[in-house]
């Protein structure tokens, strides 16, 4: 349980750097303003409560709990990782 834990783990971490980098690069075209602000806030206040209460909850002991939290993230990520490799590997024609 405590691999799996870390998985997860790495797994959030590695989409939390998206939604970071994407936030950056909104930040530096002007995407991201006073008008959208609050919904990235939002989002990476999400984003920081679900990696840092995972954490936390691995830290305690509390494995089970922990791998439900990090969950949250970890399987939207993974499925659409998969639907990124898929779409890489067929090639479909999109017209």
């Amino acid at each position: 349980m405590k691999t799996f834990v870390r998985i997860l783990l790495g797994i959030d971490a590695l989409a939390a750097l998206v939604v970071v980098y994407f936030f950056f690069v909104g930040l530096a075209d002007g995407s991201v303003s006073s008008f959208n602000g609050a919904l990235w806030f939002a989002l990476l206040a999400g984003v920081a409560a679900i990696v840092g209460g995972g954490w936390a909850l691995q830290s305690s002991g509390r494995r089970g709990l922990a791998a439900a939290v990090l969950l949250i993230l970890a399987l939207p990520a993974v499925a659409y990782a998969l639907f990124i490799a898929l779409i890489v590997v067929t090639q479909p024609r999109w017209n």
